[in-house]
């Protein structure tokens, strides 16, 4: 870069100021607050019998969604990029669309289809404020990340060595495990990783959906605000902070598997010596 030290001093200052006030601030404020107490006490307020519920309905929804997600999304990249579908670029909007859209949009969306009086629900066993209605909000706002994460890299990779396999007599699903899984396998679990953090910190759409049923349909984020709502602010913020230091391990893994996925497209790149 050749612009003066003073404009990259300046860029740089600004940049810290803004992850400070924006970012790191308000996370600190919210883990000072969770051990203000000592941690003998933030353990009290985290073996909360809510607390623990809300926690294991938590898990119980990523462990679901995620893998659902995964498949969805490795289904939708691959019709997208080995195949030509009219209409291709409506279908790579719609997968945006979840990510444009707002949360609490998507719940009420999903009560107009599955709610009770909708034509669909009336006939089917009870889904809103339950874990089925809860899975489906999750999947609906996770689905796009595992997709956008495997299509610029099958879209880049071609088709070629799934047609020279082809070629050979493998099936699909003998292409699938021993060619398209390992070409994608670094980028499919990034997709996992930001898939898993949505879903443990969804609110909106699973707010609409879960009817905030005590111990039963109370996710982490929404004990978060009954914990608030009630004026237990400690346990709010021990609940919160268990969020944060999520958050925080999952930022930790995304940022290794992107330093993992640019070393090895790194040596894909580099020519072999002798070449």
């Amino acid at each position: 870069m050749t612009e003066p030290v003073p404009i990259r001093r300046l860029l740089v200052s600004l940049t810290l100021l803004i992850v400070g006030v924006l970012l790191m601030l308000p996370l600190g404020a919210v883990l000072f607050e969770a051990f203000r107490d000592g941690i003998p006490a933030w353990i009290r307020a985290v073996r909360d019998p809510e607390t623990l519920a809300a926690l294991s309905l938590s898990l119980r929804l990523t462990l679901a969604a995620v893998p659902l997600s995964a498949l969805f999304g490795l289904a939708a990249a691959w019709c997208l990029t080995k195949y030509r579908i009219p209409g291709d670029a409506l279908f790579h909007a719609l997968l945006d669309l979840p990510l444009a859209i707002s949360p609490v949009v998507i719940g009420l969306a999903l009560v107009l289809t599955w709610g009770p009086r909708s034509p669909l629900g009336r006939h089917l066993p009870p889904i809103l404020f339950a874990f089925p209605g809860m899975l489906l909000a999750v999947l609906f706002v996770t689905f796009p990340y595992v997709a956008r994460e495997l299509i610029p890299l099958m879209t880049a990779q071609g088709t070629e060595e799934e047609e020279a396999a082809a070629l050979t007599g493998a099936g699909f699903f003998c292409l699938l495990r021993r060619v398209t899984l390992p070409n994608v396998r670094w980028a499919l679990f990034h997709g996992f990783v930001l898939a898993a953090a949505r879903s443990l910190g969804e609110f909106g759409a699973v707010s609409i959906v879960s009817g905030h049923i005590r111990g039963r349909t109370l996710t982490l984020p929404l004990l978060v605000e009954m914990f608030y709502n009630e004026y237990r602010l400690r346990d709010a913020f021990a609940v919160a902070s268990l969020l944060t230091l999520t958050a925080l391990l999952t930022l930790a893994a995304k940022s290794a598997l992107s330093r993992r996925i640019r070393y090895r497209n790194s040596l894909r790149s580099t020519p072999k010596a002798g070449r």
